[in-house]
């Protein structure tokens, strides 16, 4: 596949915008050539501008990836660069994205920022891909498809074979947004499989198994070809330096592992209590940090929690979830509260559980 033919005419006659510290690389001593305040004034060299490419970061992922430095991107969260995707490859009103409802709301949002028209193809009644009626809505003007795997707000891993074959066979560019695979025991990330598929764009985050939402540093791993147009487009200096030095901190200290595996305990614990009410009617199998859990009375169950302090989110108005909850796993005392506020609702509205929650 030429990538080069799926961009827009005007990107690919853009010429970027040449930062200062694009200019010159190497080791100086006097910096008289962008302007900045020269006073160090608040400490933490600040008055500087940051490294527009952020080398030091990616020199870490790549060997916690095992992703080669010119194939990662960094941007303001991972939505930027489904921002600069659309900016990229989609003529606004012309060309189309596909989505699998449901699933993150940001593909729709960016889609209808940038005037593109978006073909919606529901999953299945397993919330997993239907490849042939994905193919089915393909045209000659489908540009970008996203697929969420795991799943946001279901939870589940996508089929790799159906992702393979949507790789395969679309003829634009294929978003694996893995927000949450971190969590998905024994999951391969497709960004292993960059090589084979000049058109995969992989989406990851440290905002969720990392702890660093704050933060707001989203990866894509993808070919050179489409890093370098990504790196075209972007604002100069994209991610600030506080995040930067944070980030780095946190990649070169940080085993995150035994924090997952704590979360994934609590997850079972969670799981286990929640099918002891009768209120509950399934909890979907889950890859991520969260539950889909479909109740009984959800909407007065969501609103309930929330006069008790407790916020989860109300995902029953998305499509293949009516009466579903998403439940974020928190720490055991957040879970244990949860539960117990749970426990009083039930009883309101006369579905006890079965057993008393952990108190």
């Amino acid at each position: 596949m030429n990538i080069e033919t799926l961009v827009r005419e005007n990107i690919r006659k853009l010429k970027p915008y040449s930062a200062a510290r694009h200019e010159f690389s190497g080791t100086a001593s006097v910096f008289l050539d962008a302007n900045e305040n020269a006073h160090d004034v608040h400490g933490g060299a600040l008055n500087r501008y940051p490294d527009p490419l952020q080398a030091a970061i990616k020199l870490q992922l790549s060997e916690l990836k095992n992703v080669q430095p010119e194939s990662i991107f960094l941007g303001n969260g991972s939505d930027e660069a489904i921002d600069l995707l659309f900016r990229i490859f989609c003529e606004p009103g012309v060309d189309e994205a596909i989505i699998c409802p449901p699933t993150y709301g940001m593909y729709q949002v960016q889609a209808d920022i940038h005037a593109t028209p978006v073909k919606k193809v529901l999953l299945d009644e397993n919330f997993g891909l239907r490849t042939g009626a994905i193919m089915e809505a393909v045209s000659p003007k489908s540009k970008l498809l996203f697929l969420c795997s795991p799943n946001n707000p279901t939870g589940n891993l996508m089929a790799v074979n159906d992702i393979e074959f949507l790789l395969k066979n679309f003829p634009g560019i294929v978003v694996v947004d893995e927000a949450y695979i971190d969590f998905a025991k024994g999951a391969a990330s497709w960004a292993e499989r960059l090589a084979e598929f000049p058109n995969l764009v992989v989406l990851q985050t440290l905002s969720k198994a990392w702890a660093l939402a704050g933060a707001r540093l989203g990866m894509a791993f993808a070919s050179p070809a489409i890093i370098d147009l990504l790196n075209k487009v972007k604002y100069p200096y994209n991610l600030g330096l506080p995040t930067q030095k944070a980030v780095l901190a946190v990649l070169d200290k940080t085993d995150i592992r035994p924090v997952i595996d704590g979360i994934l305990k609590e997850k079972e614990k969670l799981e286990e209590a929640l099918h002891q009410f009768e209120l509950v009617e399934k909890i979907y199998p889950s890859d991520a940090n969260f539950l889909l859990v479909k109740m009984q009375n959800s909407a007065l169950v969501f609103n309930a929690l929330k006069e008790r302090g407790v916020i989860v989110r109300d995902r029953s108005k998305e499509p293949l979830c009516d009466g579903c909850l998403r439940i974020t796993i928190g720490t055991e005392a957040e879970n244990d509260l949860l539960l117990k506020q749970l426990n009083i609702v039930a009883k309101f509205i006369g579905r006890p559980n079965k057993i008393s929650p952990a108190k």
